[in-house]
């Protein structure tokens, strides 16, 4: 909700861009291919269904001694998302170029490799930036 506050978005912007540095920089943020770098190399909208991402807090809470209840996660997830993909500032959308990863069926190590792969081929052609990898 806080991200969603024009001053806040604007007070960000520039102490985000402020991180590019050389020899690059890994971003992580539901704008940051669309808003705060939409020139990068490479980019990736990381996806899952919201029963996946609400197991996945579901498990990391309980992990933590924390009670929680799955159908309130995904309540809130929801909510954020519909927030987020609605919001009159920089909407939740997937960046243009943007390589689509869903990991609601894999794990994070298989997620990391899907990301490695394509970070090769775009360093392998950098003239070639939106190749797409199957």
């Amino acid at each position: 909700r806080i991200a969603a506050l024009p001053a806040v978005r604007q007070s960000l912007y520039a102490l985000q861009l402020g991180f590019r540095a050389a020899p690059g920089l890994v971003a992580d943020g539901r704008d940051m291919g669309t808003v705060i770098f939409p020139h990068a190399s490479l980019k990736v909208f990381l996806t899952a269904s919201v029963e996946a991402r609400a197991e996945r807090r579901y498990k990391q809470l309980i992990g933590k001694g924390i009670s929680a209840n799955m159908q309130d996660l995904l309540k809130d997830l929801n909510e954020r998302d519909a927030r987020d993909a609605n919001r009159a500032i920089a909407p939740l959308k997937p960046a243009e170029g943007a390589y689509l990863l869903d990991t609601s069926d894999i794990n994070a190590d298989e997620a990391i490799e899907k990301v490695l792969g394509w970070y090769a081929a775009v360093r392998k052609h950098p003239e070639h930036h939106e190749i797409r990898i199957p």
